[in-house]
């Protein structure tokens, strides 16, 4: 069952259960909830053609590691593509550690898209015939994780709270993207937050609030924000 919100998520990955608690809990699903969003959660050995529902397989070439087939995932963007809004922009991504990596300004972009297809690498990677059927490979950082599920579940969050309605306070959402150009390349920054009490005593200190912040003056407040961020 297929229903079309605002915006659609299509996860292919072997891990479909590695999903449930992050559609099920906080922001994301009241966003669900609200038609906001919508996932499609694509278990990849359903695209498999024998009865082990073999995903992966040795390297040509020799090599450590396995692969994953190419064919179950192409079968999967395939049976992808027939579904969803015709006329919607769209983009499929191969989360890879090789791709490019992910940032703010990449997810104020997707903000804007209708759907997108993340496909959930594992093992020593998918097949690179893969290449012709993917628009885009993105990485969350220069590291290795075990699989794209975590890299597509951070992806995902970064860019629904951009999606008006998703998150309550919008300005709040604004300010935490707060983001300027340093050595020609876009920063991201949030500058440092306080809430009551005015002052913490701990092991013999106070630990006080800056006075600026309780000062009323909304001017000189964003200015001192503005030069936290900027370090």
């Amino acid at each position: 069952m297929f229903n079309l919100g605002d915006m659609r998520f299509n996860i292919i990955t072997i891990f479909p259960g590695l999903f449930d608690s992050f559609l099920n809990e906080s922001l994301v699903k009241k966003a669900v909830d609200k038609k906001l969003l919508n996932f499609n959660i694509i278990n990849l050995r359903d695209f498999t053609a024998d009865k082990h529902k073999t995903v992966d397989d040795t390297p040509y070439g020799g090599g450590a590691g396995m692969v994953m087939k190419i064919e179950p995932v192409y079968k999967a963007l395939k049976k992808i593509k027939g579904l969803g809004k015709k006329s919607s922009p769209k983009k499929v991504i191969l989360l890879t550690p090789s791709g490019k990596q992910f940032d703010q300004k990449m997810a104020e972009k997707f903000s804007k898209l209708g759907e997108i297809t993340f496909i959930c690498g594992r093992y020593e990677g998918v097949d690179s015939r893969i290449d012709n059927f993917i628009d885009e490979k993105i990485s969350i950082g220069p590291y290795v994780l075990n699989g794209g599920e975590i890299a597509a579940q951070a992806i995902i969050e970064a860019i629904f709270r951009l999606i008006p309605g998703a998150v309550g306070n919008i300005e709040s959402v604004k300010e935490e993207t707060f983001s300027f150009k340093k050595d020609g390349k876009l920063v991201t920054a949030e500058y440092p937050a306080y809430t009551r009490p005015e002052v913490f005593e701990a092991e013999n200190k106070k630990y006080k609030v800056p006075k600026v912040l309780l000062s009323g003056d909304h001017k000189k407040i964003k200015e001192w924000r503005e030069k936290k961020t900027r370090g």
